[in-house]
């Protein structure tokens, strides 16, 4: 090849992915916003009712779960093609759960579909595709063991044909309400013993308590942050999820992608907040012009743009990376800390452009606002994703 040849680098979407991400932006814009104001939408998240009910919409809209496999009645989406879907679901807060691609069902999905046994898939990965269900990922508990799984303490126990599994939980997202759980638990005894295993539990279980709904920051997840007690759950030894000992293992099949569709979904909420923000920076006069004639304003709008733009190449280069078969764990650790960071620039500028107007919920902006400064926590503090690429970067590994 010529060093004058231009590389095959296309940032051009398949016509097919661009006229999915705008049929999904329209029925967002057009029927999920409306119901942000909806009492249902609570400080724990958004009821099931509503969540059923804004899934028969999208249903209807022919925009519901696309990025399931296609034997249960989705388009088994590529990452690159949920990086535009998702993207224009997070339009509205409301728009991952509207169409069933919010977490943690949607990483839970990708999990069981790479890992589960056919009659898991069927008992499963069917009701929680279809929405039928939703499913909670019990890793993380008190104490630490989240940012770091060798603090993991939950046990599981094989007892002649059970498993016998008792530990704490918390944080986790949707638990209330849940149809059935992954949970990771460390095995205790026999060949595996201080492996960490992944168990599916249906719900609701009396051996699994919800000792407390936690009050947190963010309030966009359906059945809020709960905090578990697990107390001689026994659930049969064909429970396990793939093989006894692999759990950090098939964690990370469930996390890399994850954690860059929750940068998806969430860049979609920077564009609605630079969007109002941009109107109102329109439209508002102050000191004799328009707000946005003033240079500190337009400036704030600039450095929005860039990030927006920058966190959407972040994510399209990883997503590429993902459907190439790299396990692209550096570029996914990359594209979190890129885009939890800069999306929460781009909420502070724009509830700081909107001025007293920003801290109301006269807008969604405040509570974007709060629900992405959570964000640069979960699913790997900002911290933590520095420390693991530095350590690459020492090693030679990067």
């Amino acid at each position: 090849m010529s060093a004058t040849t231009p590389l095959d680098l296309n940032f051009q979407p398949p016509a097919e992915l661009v006229e999915l991400a705008d049929k999904v932006k329209r029925f967002v814009t057009e029927t999920v916003i409306p119901y942000e104001t909806d009492p249902r939408w609570t400080a724990h998240g958004p009821t099931d009712e509503m969540r059923r009910e804004l899934n028969d919409l999208a249903r209807k809209a022919g925009v519901f779960a696309p990025h399931v496999p296609t034997e249960f009645g989705g388009r088994d989406l590529s990452t690159v093609g949920q990086a535009l879907v998702f993207e224009a679901a997070g339009y509205s807060m409301l728009g991952p759960m509207a169409i069933h691609c919010a977490s943690p069902d949607e990483g839970n999905i990708h999990l069981l579909d790479v890992v589960a046994r056919p009659d898991q898939r069927q008992h499963f990965l069917r009701r929680m595709a279809t929405g039928e269900i939703r499913s909670i990922f019990c890793m993380t508990e008190p104490g630490g063991a989240g940012s770091d799984p060798a603090l993991l303490s939950t046990t599981a126990r094989l007892d002649g044909n059970e498993w016998v599994i008792n530990g704490r939980k918390w944080l986790i997202t949707g638990a209330e309400g849940a149809g059935c759980a992954i949970i990771m638990a460390k095995n205790e005894g026999g060949p595996m013993d201080g492996h960490a295993t992944m168990f599916l539990a249906d719900l609701p279980d009396p051996a699994i308590r919800i000792s407390r709904t936690l009050d947190t920051m963010d309030s966009s997840f359906t059945g809020g942050h709960g905090e578990l007690e697990i107390t001689n759950l026994r659930l049969p030894a064909d429970a396990v999820l793939g093989e006894i000992g692999k759990g950090f293992r098939y964690a990370q099949v469930r996390l890399a992608p994850a954690r860059l569709t929750h940068c998806m979904r969430w860049l979609g909420s920077a564009n609605r907040a630079h969007d109002i923000a941009t109107a109102y920076a329109r439209d508002r006069v102050a000191f004799g012009k328009k707000l946005g004639e003033h240079e500190g304003v337009s400036f704030m709008l600039a450095d929005n743009a860039m990030d927006i733009h920058l966190a959407r190449l972040a994510i399209w280069h990883c997503a590429w990376l993902l459907d190439k078969g790299n396990k692209a764990a550096s570029e996914s650790s990359m594209a979190k800390v890129i885009c939890s960071e800069a999306i929460a620039r781009v909420a502070d500028r724009c509830l700081q452009i909107l001025g007293g107007l920003g801290m109301t919920r006269d807008t969604v902006v405040e509570r974007i606002f709060r629900d992405v400064r959570a964000f640069r926590i979960y699913d790997g503090p900002s911290e933590v994703h520095r420390w693991a690429l530095g350590g690459r970067i020492v090693a030679g590994k990067f």
